[in-house]
């Protein structure tokens, strides 16, 4: 697997980076984890606009999936060659009516369902392309999943956001790679079943086991040196802090 890093700022883009957004390919299938804010401009640089073969959004926060309603104009209005057809996305339920309302005048009520084919994400497992896929319901204050993603003996985990919480654990275990938010600072916000601090990412990846860990969804706000730290006194393994452009082989 090549995992590409296309957004990593939690809550808005930075000067730097667009919102949550991570481009996973394997036997010539594009995988998208998260469109968020900034997302689909910067998208561009790694793959054409039409060569995305499946999307999968971890939560409806806007930070992860409101570019889908600039991509809904990419794929809708389409001229050369006709109208795009249905691309598979995957996310929790009320994905299709979330997106509608965000976009706020579609052409009618399923104009969404023209371009994306809809599918709601349970806790369970299942194959999208090439991928052998897990999801768990993470700790988060809407529906909110973590996924595991499974090709060619290697496994990559994405936490979406969550607070601490078993169901990561799981999803982390033996993780080749462990791409992880870590959008508060230790010592200075403790809000449960919302974000991970540095530290905490590096706990939950020592106890999954995981071999690497790489830290994203850092809000413009929080020192994302300061969370590198925290988490390499916890995890022994190699940490990264995500960065736009940035790839990994799995």
């Amino acid at each position: 697997m090549k995992l590409t890093v296309v957004g990593c700022s939690g809550s808005f883009p930075s000067a730097e980076s667009a919102c949550s957004s991570y481009l996973v390919e394997a036997d010539g299938f594009r995988l998208l984890l998260d469109m968020g804010n900034g997302a689909l401009g910067e998208l561009q640089r790694h793959c054409g606009l039409y060569d995305l073969d499946a999307i999968y959004l971890s939560h409806l926060h806007a930070d992860h999936c409101i570019d889908m309603c600039a991509y809904f104009v990419a794929r809708y209005y389409r001229h050369e060659g006709g109208r795009c057809p249905p691309i598979p996305v995957y996310g929790p339920e009320g994905t299709e009516h979330r997106l509608t309302t965000a976009y706020a005048d579609t052409p009618s009520a399923s104009s969404m369902s023209e371009v994306f084919d809809f599918h709601t994400v349970k806790p369970g497992s299942f194959e999208i392309g090439p991928f052998s896929v897990h999801t768990e319901k993470v700790s988060h204050p809407v529906e909110a999943y973590g996924i595991r993603l499974e090709h060619g003996g290697r496994v990559l985990t994405y936490s979406g956001d969550t607070g601490v919480c078993d169901a990561l654990d799981e999803l982390a275990r033996d993780a080749d790679l462990f791409l992880c938010e870590a959008a508060f600072t230790y010592g200075k916000e403790n809000i449960p079943d919302l974000h991970l601090n540095g530290r905490e990412a590096g706990e939950t990846a020592t106890r999954a086991g995981a071999r690497r860990l790489v830290l994203t969804h850092i809000p413009p706000w929080t020192d994302p040196q300061a969370n590198l730290t925290d988490a390499r006194e916890t995890f022994a393994g190699p940490v990264d802090v995500a960065a736009p452009r940035q790839t990994y082989e799995i």
